[in-house]
């Protein structure tokens, strides 16, 4: 095809056990990839940072913020009284109850930008949320003040997890997971702008964590029906012990591995016309 149409395809869970950051830096290398989201309260984010380095001009590196998984960076009494982060399950009903901490939360948010940066050497290019976090009530308004307090505005892009309802019904795979997500990022978007960030404008990528479908499935389906400036999230990685001790998404991250870094991937893009781009505006 003579032009081809922009996708962000954005790898999860950078920085949470060195099998995931180690199958992430391959697919980047040849180009499988054109965004990551780093963990930076995870101790993985230190060891594997440096990988990065030499694709600073071939994707783009942001923040996955994260209240879910590990410990925070400093001491959060309310939030996290034993030392680690609540699951979602417990999280999330205080959200919507309006029951987090949000000083604690700002804080938490303000550390792991300063570990970024520190790491890096760089601001993140992005900022999203580990299981969509940075979307929740007294979460949203806290992501946005901070990264407003450091001049982030317009520098900064922030990933929208939702897509138009006709999108989501149209794609199977991942549905409900799909609509809960677009409930709860609800104005998210409109807000953001308002603050003077850009966001996505579609957003795919919803797959389960079993074998129950293929990665192939998967992602013909994820990059199908893409709004106008889409991004589509994955999960790759090679399975650790370390990341046995922190997350469900085990299997599934070799096979969406296996399938990235296959011809039927190239192809997959060459037949929607489909090129991977760091921004919006590639």
């Amino acid at each position: 095809m003579s032009s081809f149409r922009s996708v962000i395809l954005c790898a999860d869970d950078f920085g949470i056990a060195d099998g995931v950051s180690r199958g992430i830096v391959e697919l980047a290398g040849m180009g499988r990839l054109s965004a990551t989201g780093a963990m930076t309260n995870m101790p993985g984010w230190r060891r594997a940072a440096a990988s990065l380095t030499p694709l600073r001009d071939r994707m783009a590196v942001g923040l996955h913020l994260n209240l879910t998984t590990g410990s925070p960076l400093g001491p959060m009494l309310l939030l996290a009284p034993s030392g680690g982060f609540p699951s979602l399950k417990e999280l999330l009903p205080k959200a919507l109850k309006r029951r987090l901490p949000a000083a604690e939360i700002a804080a938490e948010i303000g550390r792991q930008l300063d570990a970024f940066e520190e790491v890096f050497g760089a601001a993140p290019a992005f900022v999203d949320g580990h299981q969509h976090v940075h979307v929740l009530p007294v979460v949203r308004p806290a992501l946005f003040a901070v990264l407003k307090a450091r001049g982030y505005a317009g520098r900064v892009w922030l990933r929208d997890p939702s897509d138009r309802a006709a999108a989501i019904l149209r794609r199977p795979i991942g549905r409900n997971k799909a609509l809960i997500v677009k409930s709860l990022a609800r104005g998210f978007a409109r807000k953001a702008h308002a603050e003077g960030f850009r966001t996505n404008q579609g957003f795919s990528g919803f797959a389960p964590l079993d074998l129950s479908v293929s990665a192939a499935r998967v992602f013909e389906e994820a990059f199908s029906g893409l709004g106008a400036r889409p991004l589509v999230m994955c999960h790759p990685g090679y399975v650790d012990d370390e990341l046995r001790s922190l997350d469900p998404a085990l299997e599934s991250r070799i096979e969406e591995l296996t399938y990235l870094k296959s011809d039927a991937f190239s192809e997959l893009l060459e037949q929607r016309g489909l090129r991977l781009a760091q921004t919006f505006s590639q």
